[in-house]
């Protein structure tokens, strides 16, 4: 991709992995399905940051997603013959060193890409510089700094046929592409913050097109959803589309649904410019094709967010099954056995999954959860496990364990710095091995909070039925860190006056009991008819940390979803 091009014609930007393990065929898949100009892959998450940093420990020649580079083998020629250039954060903890393995590897295939990559995200070396190594965790095993979307542009517009990158924000994957395609200024919020939404919504692949939707049952054909794509025009406004003949759907619903992924309050600050997601206009623009429109942008912060991973001690767990009468006791007798090996601070999960007068077994049957965490390998190792299978002919009747106990293995703790954007240098190594600083320009400006749109009150009466949240609502729900996000919608305009009214704060609390104790911060999306609640320390040390039943807050939305309340009859 060389300077600008016709500002008339969108850029069409696919998107083929939203996280490490993501479909391999999805490369090729999207570079035959149909027209591109650039194809993304996002492989990073919190913690795939932690496993690239235990990769490097063992090897410091690794840290980045070899998946990607299986990916190019199979790929690479395909792209080259259809000009379309590749941008992936696949670069993970070293972008230069996969930069490196692609050369080598379009030297084995005959091929001569042009590959540029982005640098200056790795804040490993200077750890101790910016105290990240004093809390309490020791010193990180990775420490990386949230890039935008400038070094990507600079080496598409040298003529980069592939960009790898290290941590960059998930949607400056297409952010950049446009910035190059249209010559974008650092100023120009208003465009960045809609190649922002656009780039969010297809960065987690076909979540986008009815993947982990709500409404799924409502997707004629969701055997192999395609990946969606974005045409983002020269203002920043966008078409959410897939290629013509893929299984899935693109509706307003799914970009909704996409939209409330991982987000707080209306306004969703990014490195290049911040998204005021209470301005976004969704809109239908045909079969399988949602606009994104009057999106409207702010300066970014003056602050950079940086992924710190650290090791943690080791973890363990045994899981007993209870069938059938006396449940609990069953369980409470396995507690007491156990009393003298487990630690004080063992967690205990009861799960009650047995129902009364089963037909099968299995439905008869109850869990029995014990999680021990230490900095003592061995003692929470086979001392711990080997105790618990010493109980098989001593314990309650019908005793069994679901798996074969283990041994401990060493976990992970997230946690998140935010650095003065000044200190951090963003380094674009151009195709030949020339490097750029990129100069950051940008206004900045704190973050403050939007005053809450106002929403029509709920005028509706008579009767109510007892039914489901789901019955009338969407969700979608992920993890920041220790925290999670549960963003909910109303199907219809007739119905959003009902849910603002209903799902406060409290309610929420009420009807998700784990969340009564926690600070929960309530949001309103009156443009897409949502409410999105934050839920801060739900997830303990993180997803690495492996700390509750759904560590990734994944399933919080359909579990809110199945909670019982009164609904006017009137929207069913």
């Amino acid at each position: 991709m060389q300077e600008p091009r016709d500002v008339r014609l969108p850029i069409r930007i696919g998107n083929a992995s939203g996280f490490y393990g993501d479909r391999f065929a999805a490369m090729r898949e999207m570079l035959e399905g149909g027209d591109l100009n650039v194809l993304t892959g996002d492989y990073l998450a919190e913690l795939t940051m932690l496993i690239l940093g235990r990769d490097r420990l063992r090897d410091p020649s690794l840290g980045y997603a070899r998946t990607f580079l299986r990916q190019l083998e199979d790929c690479l020629g395909l792209a080259l013959d259809k000009d379309v250039a590749i941008v992936a954060n696949a670069g993970g903890l070293h972008p230069a060193g996969l930069a490196g393995a692609i050369g080598d590897l379009a030297e084995r295939l005959g091929l001569h890409p042009r590959v540029g990559y982005v640098t200056g995200d790795d804040l490993l070396a200077r750890a101790a510089e910016f105290g990240l190594g004093e809390r309490g965790y020791g010193q990180p095993v990775a420490a990386n700094a949230y890039l935008g979307a400038w070094g990507i542009a600079e080496c598409l517009k040298s003529g980069a046929d592939v960009v790898v990158t290290g941590r960059v924000t998930d949607a400056s994957l297409v952010v950049g592409p446009a910035a190059a395609w249209f010559g974008w200024q650092q100023n120009d919020f208003d465009a960045l913050a809609g190649a922002m939404a656009a780039g969010h919504v297809i960065e987690c692949g076909a979540q986008a097109t009815g993947g982990n939707y709500a409404f799924f049952t409502e997707i004629a054909d969701l055997r192999h959803p395609g990946f969606p794509l974005a045409e983002v025009h020269h203002d920043g406004s966008s078409v959410i589309t897939k290629h013509p003949g893929t299984g899935g759907a693109v509706t307003v619903g799914t970009v909704t649904a996409q939209l409330l992924y991982e987000v707080a309050g209306p306004r969703y600050a990014g490195p290049d410019a911040t998204l005021r997601l209470d301005s976004v206009q969704l809109g239908r623009d045909g079969p399988d094709r949602v606009s994104i429109t009057g999106v409207r942008g702010e300066p970014p912060p003056r602050t950079l967010k940086v992924s710190l991973n650290y090791l943690g001690g080791y973890r363990n767990q045994v899981e007993f099954v209870l069938t059938g009468l006396d449940v609990e006791t069953k369980a409470a007798l396995v507690r007491t056995q156990l009393a003298d090996v487990v630690p004080d601070d063992a967690e205990w999960t009861l799960a009650r999954t047995d129902h009364s007068d089963a037909a099968t077994e299995e439905a008869a049957s109850a869990t029995l959860r014990c999680v021990v965490r230490g900095s003592d390998q061995k003692a929470i190792g086979r001392a711990f496990s080997g105790a618990a299978v010493e109980l098989a002919l001593a314990s309650y009747p019908g005793f069994h364990m679901s798996a074969p106990p283990g041994d401990a293995e060493q976990y992970g703790i997230f946690a998140a710095a935010y650095l003065d954007r000044a200190e951090i240098w963003q380094v674009a190594v151009l195709p030949g091995g020339d490097s750029v600083d990129v100069l950051d320009r940008s206004i900045t400006m704190d973050l403050m909070p939007v005053r809450p749109a106002e929403v029509a009150p709920w005028q509706g009466s008579g009767p109510v039925r007892r039914v489901p949240l789901g019955t009338v609502a969407g969700a979608r729900s992920g993890d920041k860190g220790g925290d999670a996000n549960v963003g909910l919608w109303a199907r219809d305009a007739v119905a959003w006056p009902w849910l603002a009214a209903t799902l406060t704060e409290d309610k929420l609390r009420e009807l998700l009991p784990e969340a009564a104790e926690l600070k929960v911060t309530r949001h309103v999306l009156a443009n897409l008819l949502a409410v999105n609640f934050v839920i801060e320390g739900i997830l303990g040390a993180g997803v690495a940390a492996a700390a509750r039943f759904d560590p990734q807050a994944k399933a919080l939305g359909e579990w809110l979803r199945a909670r019982y309340l009164d609904v006017p009859e009137a929207l069913l």
